[in-house]
């Protein structure tokens, strides 16, 4: 693990499950429903295109591999007084070379306050801790240059790039954990 990993910012984010019932609910655009089932107020923009398309996505993953439950989509709350934040999680449990993907995306009532470093560490320290897991990934579009400067320092480097469908070309950055 690298000094990047273990310089770690003062834990001021926590992860809140999103449940197949708390997603629906935010696909019908019921926020006190799906707040209710997190146990967190969930703001609007868990309601927005982006957002809904990940909640089918995650949905759907979930029926199809229920072991991945842990692994996806989060409801992160900052600081003692629990303000919801955004989301954040892993694209699933390890695959078989034991690489994970990251992801992440706070809302822009709250950007540039390092919730996005923080979600990165903590996201970063449960996969160093986790079992079986090797490498860390991110994508992130060539024009992001936000999510550019979140990933520096944390040892990340460019392995290639692809095309994905519904954000376009993405550069693809990996890190081992050694």
């Amino acid at each position: 693990m690298t000094d990047a990993f273990e310089r770690r910012l003062p834990r001021s984010v926590r992860f809140v499950e999103l449940t197949a019932a708390a997603m629906t609910a935010l696909l019908d655009d019921d926020l006190d429903r799906a707040g209710a089932e997190a146990g967190v107020e969930l703001t609007d923009y868990f309601r927005t295109d982006q957002a809904k398309w990940i909640w089918r996505y995650r949905i759907n993953q979930l029926a199809t591999e229920p072991g991945s439950a842990g692994w996806l989509t989060r409801a992160v709350v900052a600081g003692p007084e629990g303000v919801v934040v955004g989301y954040a999680g892993f694209h699933g449990p390890p695959d078989e070379a034991g690489m994970v993907e990251i992801g992440y995306s706070v809302d822009p009532a709250h950007r540039r306050q390092g919730h996005a470093r923080t979600m990165l560490t903590e996201l970063m320290g449960e996969a160093a801790a986790a079992p079986g897991v090797r490498t860390v990934r991110v994508t992130i579009s060539p024009d992001n240059t936000a999510s550019l400067a979140t990933i520096a320092g944390f040892g990340f480097a460019q392995v290639g790039e692809q095309w994905d469908e519904v954000d376009g070309l993405e550069l693809v950055f990996e890190v081992p954990l050694d």
